[in-house]
């Protein structure tokens, strides 16, 4: 029943700020972790750098048919290999497209790269480690000698192979990347995993009866998803390396449609007569795939206790 205060009494006031003080009070360790997770984050100059040229990447990619200057398809044969001018910032490639445009469009294509095979790696891999290192026994063979087989091929190589069988097309190319990573990553979630379940509360919840699955999801998970992210965000540049590299070889995005990768590909036929063909999209996954890493090792110094105290 709601409590209502007479004329003059602030007696049912207090009462109800006095139900939610307790609640502020929890929120307050939340925001103060968040603010000096981010303190430690940005404390030194290089993961800022590295996130403003990723903000930028995204906004390119987010706002490129609204600022890209040309069709980045449409060919003009009259501007073929014009070198960077007032017209054409950038310059133009092998037909007369406007390579700016191309990058802008060519960086979603980064972004998905970055996002769908993590996606599948993710969702396939991190609950295969955490069976493996749990269940042990047979499970753990099974699934190892698995993960064994699929990581005793090179990584490109593998990539190369099943894109291949799968057929030219970027999201066989991503599908490729995303199935490769599986193994490695479920590889490493299965040592975090043997490694938390010794820990005295894992020994203390499996003590008092709690299942394999609620250890799973209610202990262990949660106290190894910083090093799941760290090692994450530091894979993001070789998977863009792994999709540039397929649409190099034909096997990703398809012509006309742009790609950091191919446009490098297409570019190394006139590397003597207009260089910038392949070195405006090369420098845009070098700086990429840096400032990724960059950001990678930043999360590391603030995720990891041991770089904390340094």
């Amino acid at each position: 029943m709601e409590t209502r205060a007479r004329p003059g009494d602030k007696t049912g006031r207090s009462k109800s700020i006095a139900e939610f003080a307790p609640l502020a009070k929890d929120r307050e360790p939340a925001r103060r972790a968040l603010l000096v997770f981010f303190r430690r984050l940005f404390a030194r100059p290089l993961p800022r750098f590295a996130l403003a040229i990723l903000i930028f990447v995204i906004l390119g990619a987010v706002f490129a048919p609204a600022i890209s200057p040309y069709d980045p398809i449409k060919p003009d044969f009259s501007a073929a290999r014009q070198a960077p001018s007032s017209a054409h910032l950038l310059g133009t490639d092998d037909i007369g497209r406007d390579i700016l445009s191309r990058i802008l469009f060519g960086a979603r294509v980064s972004l998905m790269a970055a996002l769908i095979p993590l996606t599948i790696s993710i969702v396939i891999g991190v609950p295969l480690g955490l069976l493996s290192g749990l269940a042990k026994g047979w499970t753990d063979d099974v699934i190892m000698r698995i993960l064994d087989a699929l990581l005793a091929f090179p990584r490109i190589v593998l990539i190369v192979s099943i894109a291949g069988i799968l057929g030219p097309s970027l999201i066989n190319a991503l599908a490729a990347i995303g199935l490769v990573g599986i193994a490695p990553l479920a590889r490493l979630t299965r040592g975090l995993t043997l490694s938390a379940s010794e820990e005295d509360y894992v020994l203390a919840a499996r003590a008092l009866g709690s299942s394999n699955w609620r250890i799973m999801i209610a202990h262990i998970l949660p106290n190894i998803t910083a090093a799941i992210i760290v090692t994450v965000s530091l894979d993001i540049g070789g998977i863009i390396l792994a999709e540039a590299t397929l649409s190099f070889l034909g096997l990703g995005i398809q012509p006309p449609n742009p790609s950091w990768g191919s446009m490098v590909a297409v570019g190394n036929r006139y590397l003597q007569v207009a260089p910038w063909i392949s070195l405006v999209p090369g420098t845009a996954i070098f700086l990429t795939v840096m400032s990724i890493n960059l950001l990678g090792d930043g999360l590391r110094d603030a995720l990891d206790p041991y770089m904390r105290n340094r």
